[in-house]
C-alpha cells in the first residue's frame, strides 16, 4: 500500500468503523443518526483522502478490502485515542474550538451579538462561525452545533435543545406608510409594494405565514438573501415579513412598523442540533449553556 499524506477526520473514521460492525451502510446510518448517502460520501472521502478502497460495496453485500483490513485496526486505536482526548478534558469544558453553522441571517442578526459577551466570559474558547443557508451534514463537515429553525424532521438521529420561539411579523419604514396607508386587512396587501424573498434551492418565492394561513405575494421587489429583503423594507420600498428576531432591533428603534399585528404568523422554533451526546465534547456543552442563557428577549415585542 503506497505512502499517503492526508488530513485525517475523524467523522470520516466513525463512519467507517460503524458501518463495519453494522454490516451495511444503512444500519451504519441509522446508528450514526445520519443518511445513508451522508455516510456513503464520507467512506468515500476517507479512501479517496488514503488513496486505496477501503470496502466493498454491492447491492446486498458489504466486506473490507485488504486495505480495508489493515486500517480498521489503526482507525478503532485513533478514534479511541480521540476520545480519550476528550475525555481528558472533561474539566476544561471552555477551553477549545467549536465549529457551528447557522443561516446566515441567525449568524448576523442573533448570534454574533452575543460573541462579544462570550469573548469576555469564557476566553479560552474559540467558535468557528460557518453562515450558510444550505443544510449542513454535522459529521460529515465535521460541524459541532447547527443552528436551525423550523422543522428539525429532516434529520433523526440528532439531539436538540430549542433556543428561543417568535412569530413572523409583517413591517415597513415609516417613510413608507407616510406615502400609503396602512392595510387594515390581508386583502389590502395587494395594493401595496410588498418585498419577496426567492428561496435559492426551488427558486420560488416564499409565502408569507399568518395567523389564518399563508399569503402568497406578489412582490415589486424579490431577492434570495432575507438581510437584503429587510434592509430594503427599511429604506422604505415597501411591506416585508420576517421573524421577528429580525424585526426586533428597528421596531425598538422606530425603524420600522409592525403592521396587521392580529395576522402575526405562527411562532417558529429556533433550536441547537448537535450529534448524540457521547460523540459531544464538553466545550460544546458550555457553548450551548452560555447561548440558552443568552437567547433573544424579545418580550417587549410579543
Amino acid at each position: 500500500m503506497k505512502a499517503v499524506d492526508f488530513e485525517i477526520s475523524m467523522p470520516q473514521l466513525r463512519c467507517f468503523i460503524t458501518v463495519v460492525d453494522a454490516g451495511s451502510i444503512a444500519e451504519g446510518a441509522r446508528r450514526l443518526g445520519m443518511s445513508s448517502a451522508s455516510v456513503s460520501k464520507a467512506i468515500t472521502r476517507l479512501e479517496e483522502g488514503a488513496g486505496v478502497r477501503l470496502l466493498h460495496r454491492s447491492t446486498h453485500a458489504l466486506s473490507l478490502t485488504e486495505d480495508g483490513e489493515r486500517l480498521l485496526g489503526p482507525a478503532r486505536e485513533a478514534v479511541r485515542a480521540a476520545q480519550s482526548f476528550e475525555d481528558a478534558m472533561e474539566d476544561r469544558g471552555d477551553v477549545g474550538l467549536v465549529r457551528v453553522t447557522a443561516a446566515v441571517a441567525l449568524a448576523r442578526n442573533v448570534l454574533a451579538p452575543v460573541l462579544g459577551k462570550l469573548a469576555r466570559e469564557h476566553p479560552g474558547l474559540r467558535v468557528d462561525v460557518r453562515a450558510t443557508n444550505e443544510l449542513v451534514d454535522l459529521a460529515d463537515d465535521g460541524v459541532d452545533l447547527a443552528i436551525r429553525s423550523g422543522s428539525l424532521a429532516g434529520i433523526p438521529g440528532h439531539q436538540h435543545q430549542v433556543w428561543f420561539r417568535c412569530p413572523w411579523v409583517m413591517c415597513a419604514a415609516p417613510s413608507y406608510l407616510a406615502d400609503h396607508a396602512a392595510p387594515r386587512a390581508l386583502a389590502d396587501l395587494d395594493a401595496h409594494d410588498v418585498l419577496g424573498f426567492r428561496n435559492r434551492r426551488t427558486g420560488r418565492i416564499e409565502g408569507w405565514p399568518h395567523a389564518e394561513g399563508r399569503f402568497e405575494p406578489r412582490p415589486r421587489f424579490s431577492f434570495d438573501d432575507g438581510d437584503l429583503v429587510w434592509s430594503t423594507m427599511l429604506a422604505g420600498a415597501g411591506i416585508a415579513c420576517a421573524p421577528l428576531y429580525l424585526a426586533a432591533p428597528a421596531l425598538r428603534a422606530g425603524a420600522a412598523v409592525e403592521v396587521l399585528r392580529p395576522l402575526r404568523g405562527p411562532p417558529i422554533t429556533v433550536a441547537m442540533v448537535r450529534r448524540e451526546r457521547k460523540l459531544s465534547p464538553p466545550r460544546l456543552t458550555t457553548l450551548m449553556t452560555f447561548l440558552a442563557a443568552n437567547a433573544p428577549v424579545l418580550d417587549d415585542l410579543l
